[in-house]
């Protein structure tokens, strides 16, 4: 990519999007399409064909899916699945046939088996069973990975795989029905801050350890790898994490001294806890040249306090 390259961002308007676009505007990038779901329906293969015929992208990163956390994953299973293997199924193929130079695609560290080996390798993809919780969800992720690496062998494109971590970040979802673990626990605690609560109940036990980066952390990686790495090079999929986990339990106290909760918290263990572990092992994006530099504590405030300065907060 140059400065001038036609660079397509979808779903510009979501955590990840978001941080990819701020990201390629602080690299210089000037000439960047991006659309809302009102202006163009990725679920509509028509609306994407159109959309690509008429602006010719160069380049694409593909960040536009439904996501949610476990409670989302278990009440939305169907919608889940259909979503996002249209948005991604009618993005990956129009990529290839106007001719795209290169494409990202955004899965998730959620394709690996629930009991995989720790920290979890690239070449762990379907060795095992799914986590059911989020099985619906990480099997349309598998299909895009799949997807991207057969058009490359079959039609000799440019389309590379990133499986993030947990992330987190401005933008995110605090939604406390279909938010992922951390942006609900900064909602769940602020909160009980104010309401003057003397305990928060979470679910599960605790004990789950879970890796997470900051968004514009992985924002970086994402543009470095489509600046300079093919898809020959980084192979089917590429980790990109920051090499350390947590439980949450350590994160629902690292977030209340953040936020100055003091009360205890209480553990629903009827309530599923997901996989045991799920910390990615970065050997390959970190010998690319690529480290993180938003510790989680430092990431965390950073949230908290564009969380607290969002308009929607009281």
């Amino acid at each position: 990519m140059d400065p001038k390259s036609k660079i397509y961002v979808a779903g510009h308007c979501g955590l990840v999007g978001s941080a990819i676009l701020r990201s390629l505007k602080q690299n210089g990038f000037q000439n960047i399409l991006t659309r809302t779901h009102q202006e163009l329906d990725l679920s509509r293969q028509a609306s994407v064909e159109a959309f690509f015929a008429k602006e010719k992208p160069e380049y694409v990163f593909l960040a536009a899916a439904k996501v949610g956390g476990i409670q989302a994953n278990q009440t939305q299973g169907g919608t889940f699945i259909y979503e996002n293997l249209l948005i991604q199924t009618h993005l990956i193929h129009e990529a290839y046939r106007h001719r795209v130079k290169k494409l990202l695609f955004l899965g998730s560290a959620c394709i690996y088996p629930k009991l995989a080996p720790q920290p979890l390798k690239e070449e762990y993809l379907l060795t095992a069973p799914l986590e059911p919780t989020n099985e619906p969800y990480a099997i349309a992720k598998i299909a895009g990975i799949k997807m991207c690496a057969a058009y490359n062998r079959q039609y000799s494109t440019n389309f590379i795989s990133v499986m993030p971590t947990n992330l987190y970040g401005p933008n995110d979802n605090f939604d406390p029905e279909t938010s992922h673990v951390l942006p609900a626990l900064i909602r769940k605690i602020h909160e009980a801050k104010h309401k003057g609560l003397a305990e928060v109940i979470l679910w599960g036990t605790g004990t789950p350890k879970r890796e997470f980066l900051h968004v514009d952390d992985l924002a970086e990686a994402c543009v470095l790898l489509m600046q300079k790495h093919g898809a020959a090079e980084i192979g089917e999929i590429i980790n990109i994490g920051c090499g350390e986990d947590i439980t949450i339990e350590g994160l629902a106290r690292l977030i209340a001294g953040i936020v100055g909760y003091k009360g205890t918290f209480r553990y629903d263990t009827t309530k599923p806890d997901g996989t045991p572990q799920k910390l990615l092992d970065i050997t390959r994006i970190t010998r690319l040249g690529w480290i993180p530099k938003i510790s989680l504590r430092e990431g965390v405030q950073k949230t908290y306090q564009w969380f607290c300065s969002a308009e929607n907060v009281r």
